[in-house]
């Protein structure tokens, strides 16, 4: 096999990578910003969703120059190959950029930030809007309460608006099932903040967890398919050498 065979064999295998990266990270922006878990409802980071839709911009980018850089090989255009090589390099940029936007501010979602928003934005068990009927949901189906607890509702200014004789929401209280239609054991017992009858663990680990899966599994994504551009990058600039 000759030196020009081997460079064009490794370049359409780290192509096809190219191909499967993007798709890849198209699925993975797709599941963030489906967001089985309700977070990004809870969180409202701009920073963070202008990673996601980064990411997702890059999968249909990286899909497109997967065929792209295989047609160089195959039709030996300089052009062609010059034009991957460019456009894999922008992709690379715009794909660290991403990177770098959903690690470091996802890292910066701290209690006092969630906290804030959740006194400016909750309104109540019987809410309609998708921020409460989240958090609701999100305080039953684990068992939690508010950002550090109970207390952290004394403050919301819709919500005591609307429920002003509760001091904390029904969704705080104990349930026989983690439904959210289902109702409270003993609302009484709950409104005497009974520790049997009220989560009084706040929600704030278990909304970071699920933010640290999502980060973890992007930034994952990221970095292998950026090694893997790397590679594409060097085998097309050996080729457009060749093809001289």
């Amino acid at each position: 096999m000759t030196v020009l065979s081997l460079m064009k064999y490794l370049m359409f295998v780290f192509n096809g990578l190219v191909f499967v990266a993007g798709i890849t990270l198209l699925c993975v922006g797709i599941w963030v910003i489906a967001d089985p878990e309700g977070v990004r409802n809870v969180i409202s980071s701009p920073y963070l969703s202008a990673g996601v839709f980064l990411v997702i911009f890059v999968g249909v980018a990286l899909s497109f120059l997967g065929f792209l850089g295989c047609y160089g090989a195959i039709a030996r255009n300089r052009k062609v190959l010059l034009l991957f090589f460019l456009l894999i390099l922008l992709v690379f940029t715009v794909e660290i950029v991403a990177a770098i936007l959903i690690h470091i501010h996802g890292q910066k979602i701290q209690d006092d930030f969630l906290l804030i928003q959740l006194k400016q934005n909750y309104q109540g068990d019987n809410s309609s809007d998708v921020f409460s009927r989240t958090w609701n949901t999100l305080m039953i189906m684990f068992a939690c309460c508010g950002i550090s607890g109970p207390d952290d509702f004394q403050e919301c200014s819709s919500f005591r608006e609307k429920q002003p004789d509760d001091l904390w929401p029904h969704a705080c209280c104990t349930h026989a099932s983690f439904k959210k239609k289902t109702q409270p054991l003993d609302l009484k017992h709950c409104k005497q903040r009974d520790p049997t009858f009220i989560n009084s663990q706040g929600c704030f680990s278990t909304i970071a967890r699920i933010l640290k899966k999502y980060v973890s599994i992007t930034e994952g994504c990221c970095f292998g398919v950026i090694a893997i551009e790397v590679f594409a990058m060097f085998f097309s600039c050996c080729l457009y050498r060749y093809f001289d």
